[in-house]
């Protein structure tokens, strides 16, 4: 499955860094029909120790990592819902995407202008959500309108949507998002195609300045009520350095980490990104693996052997016999496929099989 994520952020937060950083990184896969030279998109392989350990382990000719898309959407500037900017086009990029990281810069900086004057994250946040949510009650708030016009003629499905966004546009209206509306599943299907924003779960990026006066580091008022807003919100959020992560990508792979702890950076920040998007969206990997090739295939949590096994065919869904499956630390153990075939260590699973994070899988279909 494809898995997009758009980077928002108002000017000078560091999101054209970060997005820089991760184009370094990126690897353009011939092999995925969506994979794009877009400028504007970076296609980026999730971190996976385990995908190159299984490889080394089948000598696999290729391997192929699970990829994120993040989309570098046009700024954004306070009035963009009503298309001060490049709105309208930000507004487009940002409906195509499955989530959204919202970069918020977190250092003071007398060297780059912040647009507001002064560095306030918990404001900022607000800037920025604010527009989401006026675009969305624009949206449901016209829909409804034809929807409210066109369902008097007792057609069932259309008095379906309209009773959903007669739920969505009082939270709209009150400034909060459509996320926090209590709908069922199929409730959520019946708006699915309106693409709104605010429906979509939320990144927040926490970019520090190495050499800079970090908000966190300085532990005042401003640090405070970000944090609040988290715990209250439960919303998720990683750090990173992205000037320090676009300035790494020049640097061998085994100087990287004597880079960060010089520069006082504790982690891989794009790497944390990467990790962030796939909990926010709770997906997982599973594995296929073999001379030709090891691969990374990214489903939801929670699917079963078929619908994990339409990430590779169709045939696999539709036509499905069994699945033979294996963790990952068990068949790296043994050393090979066959040796824990022979050791009885690989499972037979039916139609029923809920597929584990790390799985390597074979399937058969009729």
């Amino acid at each position: 499955m494809s898995l997009s994520i758009g980077i928002v952020g108002l000017p000078n937060v560091g999101k054209s860094t970060l997005f820089s950083a991760l184009t370094k990184k990126g690897v353009l896969i011939a092999n995925y029909p969506f994979a794009t030279i877009d400028p504007s998109v970076g296609v980026v392989a999730v971190p996976d120790f385990r995908l190159m350990r299984l490889s080394e382990m089948s000598k696999s000719e290729k391997t192929v990592p699970a990829i994120v898309e993040f989309v570098d959407i046009a700024g954004l500037v306070k009035g963009a819902s009503e298309g001060e900017g490049l709105g309208n086009q930000f507004l487009t990029n940002i409906r195509e995407t499955d989530a959204i990281a919202q970069v918020v810069r977190m250092f003071d900086d007398e060297d780059v202008h912040h647009v507001h004057g002064e560095v306030d994250p918990r404001r900022d946040i607000e800037v920025i959500n604010l527009e989401l949510i006026l675009a969305d009650r624009e949206t449901v708030s016209k829909r409804l309108d034809r929807v409210e016009r066109d369902s008097k003629g007792g057609d069932k499905d259309l008095m379906a949507e309209r009773d959903v966004l007669k739920k969505i546009l009082p939270l709209l209206d009150s400034g909060k998002p459509a996320r926090e509306a209590a709908l069922t599943e199929v409730e959520r299907a019946t708006v699915k195609t309106l693409h709104l924003i605010t429906m979509k779960p939320v990144l927040y990026v926490l970019n520090r300045k190495s050499g800079a006066i970090n908000i966190d580091a300085e532990n005042g008022e401003r640090w405070r009520e970000l944090q609040s807003f988290l715990e209250v919100s439960g919303a998720q959020h990683v750090f990173v350095d992205a000037g320090v992560e676009h300035e790494l990508n020049d640097v061998g792979d085994g100087e990287r980490d004597d880079f960060r702890r010089e520069l006082g950076v504790s982690s891989n920040g794009i790497d944390d990104l990467i990790r962030g998007g796939y909990r926010l969206l709770d997906l997982i990997s599973f594995f296929t693996t073999g001379e030709k090739e090891t691969r990374a295939w990214t489903i939801p949590r929670g699917a079963t052997a078929p619908v994990a096994g339409a990430a590779i065919h169709t045939d696999f869904r539709d036509k499905f016999i069994r699945a033979q499956v294996i963790q990952t630390e068990k068949v790296l153990e043994v050393g090979s496929w066959a040796a824990a075939r022979d050791k009885g260590l690989v499972r037979t699973e039916g139609k029923e099989y809920v597929v584990q994070d790390g799985d390597v899988m074979e399937f058969f279909h009729s």
